[in-house]
């Protein structure tokens, strides 16, 4: 019994030693795999991250020991506290570690890369990076300055893995004040106001680097702000200090300050608003107190809006002026009120008499003053019905009207004038705004009438046009036309009449009608009338060309499908005589006596706006009196004034760079299969991406039929864009003009869409054919 015993005990020490050994293995094995799994984890990491230059220096034992630079285990430092004011110079620092927890020195190549952001505004900032000295040698000093206040997005990383918690954002806030950069909102050089009643600037605090600010001592501080109002007359007195009453109320989300003042008495003032005994930027301005009832004439006389609406005055000699004291009542009337009236009314009962005068003057003639968003005109009437503009004056809501005082009760009529000057930024805040008013404005004057007038046109295309359209009316001139050009299958719903006005506008506009010219050899040159024309060029051809300029802007008016464009650029100065800023003069030489007065450094500007006026506009007179007649059939002066320069040319032809991103925007894809979306689609981006200006050109022609986008872009064309999977493979692709379709057929590689492309555009981007 005692054998058997002991062998059984024998039997379970060993099974014991056999289990507790097995499971050792096991475990041992488990850790040794997690040791492997972790070790190629590192190895990864560090290969996928590491410089390659720095990788052959490695060994398997720096990487077991952790023994190499790791993004994570970095840190960041800030030399300031948030938050901060812009313009100063800030610094940060960005301490290098192994994995290991060890100091890395930073003297040894990095692949350090740091990226500051404006999030709102999307504007990058330049950095400078510097390894400090012996004992920090780990740490790398990244300085910057930032003059933009908000938001500031800062990315670090460390072979494209970011360092520590990148990206960080901070807040840089606005500096103190400054005066010369604080601005007036809405800022007008003269006041008009009423006696008792309060009025509110609104004044926008900014720093030294234009940013609104929003400090809290030097907003809310109103003793910072002060106002002096002196009084203005013949025998002005800068110390003459007014009595007024003013408060000051700040917004801080707002960043702005609301200056209310209130003046008791009537007259004309110079007001200057200053912050810290500084004046602001536009803080110099003239007020004008009218009592209650001259405000109500004032108000009586602009109520009336619109842009046909004058204001009758008189015109005086300036040596006259000034010995005279007149007595006037201001009077307004419309346009459409305007009715012949005789002599006697006009002399007799408008003009003063020269008892009025202390000595005899000449007498005064009568004018009418018009007022536009962007112009002030002075008029005369020849025979009472026939216009005849005398002067012309660009005018903005910042132009300053300097007044002779001579006696107050003479100033109400030029209340007026300013009040509308005044409304002015109100009247031109939108240009859109405008332009849907003029095609309001423009429809309502002609109205569209119903009907198709054919034109039908040949290879001679300029000759064809003029005797198709010889007999045409205004009224004709107004409706749409249906275009037909010979010897090709087409129907006009739409694309052939636009292609009319493209080949048309070529033609006529090209220097080789030697009706126009350009000042340099290049294409893209800008378009004036030709002062050498031959005598066999007609005067007529330019109230043709004026016509179709006419008929674009007042198709255009009519929006969607009837939009047209001019394919030409005018030069500025012929663009400012069609809008009405016309000069003249009535001999050729410059100055009295100019032939005999040498040019010198001092009056060589002088000379060369004289030789500039005389190229530009004495010139080429007659050609523009033409050209406007024919414009001003079809679109009034009136509504010409409203605009400059600037955008009467996007009026007429539209915006000129043609903007991938724009045309990817709006592009309309229909139907396809998932070869065509996903491959031929990225690939037709491709290709269009990497055309030039003049192919885009070609593309949007070969589809709409017109190489320009109206106002707006692609967003604005009608109807939109399309690009239609066509059920043909490998074929050229068509076109639709009449609905802005491109047919596009499958392929079945990049090279077969870029060829077909190019092929379609530099062929087909004329003519019309019926498939």
């Amino acid at each position: 019994a005692a054998v058997i015993l002991g062998c059984v005990s024998h039997r379970r020490d060993l099974m014991f030693y056999i289990i507790g050994g097995i499971t050792v293995s096991v475990v041992a094995f488990f850790f040794t795999i997690k040791f492997l799994f972790e070790l190629a984890a590192r190895i990864v990491s560090f290969l996928q991250h590491e410089d390659r230059e720095r990788r052959g220096e490695r060994t398997i034992y720096d990487y077991v020991r952790g023994n190499y630079l790791d993004p994570r285990s970095c840190k960041i430092s800030w030399d300031w506290k948030d938050p901060h004011e812009v313009g100063h110079s800030m610094a940060f620092r960005v301490h290098l570690f192994y994995k290991n927890g060890q100091p890395f020195p930073a003297h040894r190549p990095l692949g350090l890369r740091v990226h500051i952001c404006h999030v709102e505004l999307a504007i990058d900032i330049p950095v400078t990076q510097e390894v400090l000295q012996e004992p920090h040698s780990n740490v790398v000093k990244v300085a910057f300055t930032v003059r933009r206040a908000g938001r500031y997005e800062i990315t670090i990383k460390l072979g494209g893995l970011n360092v520590a918690y990148s990206p960080y954002y901070k807040v840089f806030q606005p500096g103190m004040v400054v005066p010369s950069k604080t601005k007036i909102v809405c800022h007008f050089s003269t006041l008009v106001l009423t006696c008792g009643q309060q009025h509110t600037l609104q004044i926008v605090p900014r720093d030294e680097y234009d940013n609104p600010s929003s400090n809290s001592v030097s907003l809310i501080d109103e003793h910072n702000y002060s106002l002096s109002i002196h009084e203005l007359g013949p025998q002005e007195e800068e110390n003459s200090e007014v009595v007024f009453e003013k408060s000051v109320v700040s917004n801080r989300q707002t960043c702005q300050v609301f200056f209310r003042f209130t003046l008791h008495c009537r007259g004309c003032f110079h007001a200057c608003i200053s912050y810290q005994n500084q004046p602001i930027s536009n803080g110099d301005f003239d007020i004008i107190v009218l009592s209650e009832n001259e405000k109500n004439i004032v108000e009586r006389n602009v109520s009336t809006s619109g842009v046909s609406i004058y204001f009758e005055a008189y015109l005086y000699e300036a040596s006259s002026y000034t010995n005279t004291q007149w007595h006037l009542p201001p009077t307004h009337l419309s346009s459409s009120q305007r009715r012949p009236s005789t002599a006697t009314e006009d002399e007799d009962e408008d003009s003063p008499s020269d008892s009025q005068t202390p000595e005899k003057v000449k007498k005064p003639k009568k004018v009418y003053c018009y007022v536009s968003p962007k112009q002030f005109s002075v008029k005369e009437f020849y025979l009472k019905i026939i216009p005849w503009r005398l002067f012309t004056f660009r005018v903005c809501p910042g132009t300053k009207v300097s007044l002779p005082f001579v006696d107050s009760s003479d100033l109400t009529l030029t209340f007026i004038v300013l009040r509308r000057l005044r409304d002015l930024p109100r009247q031109s805040e939108l240009f859109s705004t405008r332009t849907t008013s003029t095609a309001y404005e423009e429809t309502s004057f002609k109205g569209h009438t119903e009907g198709q007038p054919p034109l039908s046109v040949g290879v001679e295309l300029f000759c064809d046009s003029l005797k198709a359209t010889r007999n045409f009316s205004v009224s004709d001139w107004s409706k749409n036309f249906e275009v037909v050009f010979q010897d090709e299958e087409a129907l006009d719903w739409g694309g052939p009449r636009r292609e009319w006005f493209e080949l048309i506008c070529k033609a006529l506009f090209d220097t080789t009608s030697q009706l126009f010219t350009r000042f340099s050899d290049n294409n893209q040159a800008l378009v004036h009338p030709n002062p050498g024309r031959p005598t066999y060029v007609r005067l007529k051809l330019y109230e043709f060309a004026g016509r179709l300029v006419g008929k674009c802007l007042y198709e255009s008016s009519l929006g969607g499908a009837y939009k047209q464009l001019v394919r030409a650029r005018f030069t500025r100065s012929f663009l400012a005589q069609i809008i009405g800023l016309r000069m003249h003069y009535k001999v050729i030489e410059l100055v009295a006596g100019g032939a005999q007065v040498p040019v010198t450094n001092e009056n060589k500007i002088f000379y060369l706006n004289l030789l500039a006026q005389y190229r530009l506009a004495n010139q080429v007179r007659e050609e523009v009196d033409h050209f406007l007649k024919g414009l001003n059939e079809l679109v009034p002066e009136n509504l010409l004034a409203i605009f400059d320069e600037n955008e009467l040319e996007l009026l007429m032809c539209g915006t000129g760079d043609i903007s991938v991103c724009d045309f990817k925007a709006h592009a309309v894809v229909v139907g396809g299969s998932w070869h065509f979306r996903e491959k031929v689609m990225r690939w037709f981006w491709t290709v269009v991406s990497s055309f030039t200006q003049e192919e885009l050109a070609r593309l949007l022609q070969f589809t709409t039929g017109s190489s320009q986008l109206p106002l707006g872009g692609f967003a604005a064309l009608c109807p939109s864009f399309q690009i239609i999977a066509a059920p043909t493979h490998s074929t050229l692709p068509t076109a639709h003009t009449c609905f802005n379709q491109l047919c596009l057929p499958t392929y079945d590689s990049y090279e077969e869409v870029h060829k077909m492309l190019q092929l379609a555009i530099s062929e087909g981007c004329e003519g019309f054919g019926m498939l």
